[in-house]
C-alpha cells in the first residue's frame, strides 16, 4: 500500500505539462489517491500543530529574510562579536590578582603625589623625549629641573622629599611593548634616568638609619657542630633552629651566623679562601662597587657598555671565577697576569665551600658586605648579564630616588611562592622532595600563606634575583645573611626563602625591600644564554656575499647589426609546412 501510494503521487508529480497546465490536473491525481489508498494520509505531527500561522505570528521578518545572504552574514557577525565579548570578560575575571599588583605600582609612581606640599601645581603634561638608542635600550631625557637640587645635608636624611618636585616625577609609565614572533618572552619598558652629574650629585652624604638594628656582628666557630640531622654546612656553621629562629627577634645589637664562620677573617682559611694580594684589595673603601661571578665555567664574561668616565674612575668592577673557570680562561687567552679583563678585575676563589657551582654563587651574592667590608653601596648582577646603564644612574633610580636601602626586581609573570615552587619542580631546578620540603617548612613552621591583595603594597613574594641593589647598613646586612642561611639550609632557589626572610623582619621593624618592575631591570641588563647552551646552539649561516655580474663587453666592429633568428619549439612549424597562410599586402613606394 506505501509503495502504490508513493508510486501514484510520483507519477503525478511526473505528468504531463498539459495535464498539469489544466485547471484540474492536480486536482484529479489527489482525488485518485486519496481513492485508492485512504488509510494512508499523512497526519499531521502534533509538535507542527502550531506551524501554519503561529509561525508567521512569532517570526514573520526571520521567515522571510532568513534567506538572504546580507542577513546570515549580520547574524554570523553579531555571533561572533558576543563570543568575543564573552571570552575578554572571562580572562579578565581570571587575572584579578595580576591586575591588582600591576595597578599597585602607582603607589611607587604616584609617591610625588602623595607627598607633595600644597600650592605645587601639577606639571603632569611636560613634555619628555623618549628615543630607542642603538644598544636597544628605551631612553627618556627628562626636562630641566625647575628648581636646584637641594642641599646634601638635607638629601641625607631618610624619607625627607625636597619641595621642588624631581625630573622624573611625572615620567608617565608605559607598559612593555608587546611580544612579537621573534621576541616571544618579557620586553624592556622605558626608565626614566637622570644625567650621570646630577645622579652622582644626589649620592646622600651619610649613611641611611638601620631601623631599630645598629651593630650588627659575626659568629666566629672553628669546629662547627652539625646538630640537626637536615640542612647546613661548615661554611655557614649549621645553625640550629632555636639559633634560627632567635635571629628574627630584631634587638639594637645582635650577633648572628653569615657564613666564613671558620678563619681569621673573611676569604682566609674560610673554605671560601682568596690570594693574599687580594686581600689587600677587598679591604680598600669604595663608595659604590658593581660585582658578579662565574662557577663551574657557566657563563661567558660579559662586558658593561655606556658607562661614564666618572664610573670608569670611581667604581671597580668585580668578577668572582674559581679554579675551573680560571683554566678555562687562561687557556683561552682571556685572563692574564693582570687578573683583568675588560672593566672586570678578575679573584679567583680558592677551596670554594660547596660542591655545587650555583650554591657557591650565592656566597658573593648575599654576602658582599662581609667580603667588602669598607663598601657603602654595591649593585650585584649574575654572571649571565651585560650592564648597558651607568651604575650611577641605575642607584639614583631605584635607591636614591625613592629612599631605599634594597632593591630588587619581582619576577615577570609569577607572585606566589607556592607557584614559583611547582614551577621549579617541572624545570627540574632541583629534588622536588627537597623543593616540597622546603615549602612545607615554611608554610606550617613560618606560616607562609599565598599571595594576595591583603599583602599590598607588597606587590609580589617572588623575585627575580639575578640583580640587587642594595645599601650596606646593619638591617640589609641582616637580611642576606638570614637569606643566605635559609640558602645554605634548605634548597639553592633563593627565590623560595626570599619572602619568608622578608616578612618576619619587616614584623619587627619598619623597613621595605622597593620590588621594582621586571621590565623595568631589563632596561639596564641585558640577559645572554649560558655556555652550555651556547656550545650546544648551531653555528650562524654565513654571510650570503652577492656580487654583481660584469657587465657584457661588445667588441667594436665595423659590420652591421644582424638580426638573430629565435629559437623555435618542438610546436613551431617551418614556413615550408602545408599550412595555408593569410600574407598581408606590403605595398612599397618607389620614386
Amino acid at each position: 500500500m506505501t509503495g502504490v501510494s508513493l508510486g501514484l503521487l510520483r507519477t503525478g508529480s511526473n505528468g504531463s505539462l498539459n495535464q498539469l497546465q489544466n485547471g484540474g490536473g492536480l486536482l484529479q491525481l489527489q482525488q485518485k489517491a486519496a481513492a485508492l489508498s485512504p488509510g494512508l494520509v499523512r497526519r499531521p505531527s502534533k509538535a507542527l500543530l502550531y506551524y501554519p500561522r503561529e509561525k508567521e505570528r512569532v517570526c514573520p521578518f526571520i521567515c522571510r529574510h532568513l534567506g538572504r545572504g546580507r542577513v546570515a552574514m549580520l547574524l554570523m557577525v553579531a555571533l561572533g562579536l558576543s563570543v568575543f565579548v564573552f571570552g575578554c570578560l572571562t580572562l579578565y575575571k581570571g587575572a584579578n590578582i595580576p591586575g591588582e599588583i600591576e595597578e599597585s605600582r602607582t603607589y611607587a609612581i604616584t609617591r610625588y603625589e602623595t607627598l607633595k606640599p600644597e600650592g605645587v601645581e601639577d606639571k603632569s603634561q611636560d613634555r619628555r623625549e623618549t628615543s630607542f638608542t642603538s644598544t636597544g635600550r628605551w631612553a627618556v631625557t627628562p626636562p630641566h629641573a625647575p628648581h636646584p637640587p637641594a642641599s646634601s645635608e638635607s638629601r641625607s636624611r631618610k624619607g625627607y622629599f625636597p619641595n621642588s618636585s624631581h625630573q622624573c616625577d611625572h615620567f608617565a609609565f608605559p607598559p612593555p611593548p608587546p611580544a612579537g614572533r621573534r621576541r616571544p618572552g618579557p620586553r624592556p619598558c622605558p626608565v626614566c634616568y637622570i644625567p650621570v652629574e646630577q645622579a652622582i650629585a644626589s649620592m646622600p652624604s651619610s649613611p641611611s638609619e638601620s631601623p631599630l638594628l645598629r651593630t650588627l656582628t659575626y659568629v666566629h666557630d672553628e669546629s662547627p657542630i652539625k646538630s640537626e640531622p637536615h640542612g647546613g654546612s661548615d661554611f655557614g656553621g649549621y645553625p640550629s633552629l632555636e639559633e634560627r629562629d632567635a635571629a628574627f627577634d630584631i634587638k639594637g645589637s645582635m650577633t648572628v651566623r653569615c657564613g666564613f664562620v671558620k678563619g681569621s677573617r673573611p676569604g682566609r682559611q674560610t673554605g671560601f679562601d682568596f690570594d693574599e694580594e687580594d686581600l689587600l684589595e677587598l679591604d680598600q673603601y669604595h663608595d659604590v662597587i658593581v660585582a658578579s661571578a662565574i662557577f663551574g665555567n657557566y657563563d661567558v664574561i660579559q662586558q658593561p657598555r655606556n658607562i661614564s668616565p666618572e664610573a670608569k674612575k670611581n667604581i671597580p668592577f668585580y668578577m668572582f671565577i674559581d679554579e675551573e673557570t680560571e683554566i678555562y680562561m687562561k687557556n683561552a687567552s682571556i685572563l692574564g697576569s693582570s687578573r683583568r679583563v675588560g672593566l672586570w678585575r678578575i679573584f679567583v676563589v680558592r677551596k670554594a665551600a660547596y660542591a655545587d657551582s650555583r650554591r657557591n654563587g650565592k656566597v658573593p651574592k648575599l654576602l658582599l658586605h662581609r667580603i667588602f667590608p669598607n663598601v657603602r653601596y654595591s649593585i650585584w648582577i649574575d654572571g649571565k648579564l651585560k650592564l648597558v646603564v651607568d651604575p650611577y644612574q641605575v642607584l639614583e633610580r631605584f635607591l636614591w630616588r625613592t629612599n631605599a636601602t634594597f632593591a630588587i626586581s619581582r619576577h615577570y609573570r609569577r607572585f606566589d611562592v607556592f607557584v614559583e615552587a611547582e614551577a621549579n619542580k617541572a624545570a627540574g631546578k632541583y629534588e622536588n622532595a627537597s623543593i616540597d620540603q622546603q615549602i612545607q617548612f615554611y608554610q606550617y613552621h613560618d606560616g607562609l600563606t599565598h599571595y594576595s591583595k591583603a599583602k599590598l603594597p607588597i606587590t609580589s613574594d617572588v623575585p627575580e634575583g639575578c640583580v640587587i641593589i642594595r645599601e650596606h647598613i646593619p638591617i640589609t646586612n641582616l637580611f642576606t645573611c638570614l637569606w643566605f642561611n635559609e640558602v645554605d639550609r634548605f634548597t639553592s632557589r633563593d627565590q623560595l626563602s626570599f619572602s619568608t626572610v622578608r616578612d618576619k623582619i619587616m614584623a619587627k621593624v619598619d623597613w621595605s625591600i622597593n620590588m621594582f618592575m621586571d621590565c623595568e631591570r631589563r632596561n639596564f641588563v641585558i640577559q645572554t644564554y649560558h655556555r652550555d647552551v651556547l656550545e650546544h646552539m648551531p653555528p650562524p649561516p654565513p654571510p650570503v656575499v652577492r656580487r654583481r655580474p660584469a657587465p657584457r663587453v661588445v667588441p667594436l666592429t665595423n659590420r652591421p647589426p644582424t638580426k638573430k633568428t629565435p629559437r623555435r619549439g618542438r610546436g613551431d612549424r617551418r614556413s615550408g609546412s602545408r599550412r595555408r597562410h593569410k600574407v598581408g599586402s606590403v605595398v612599397m613606394n618607389i620614386n
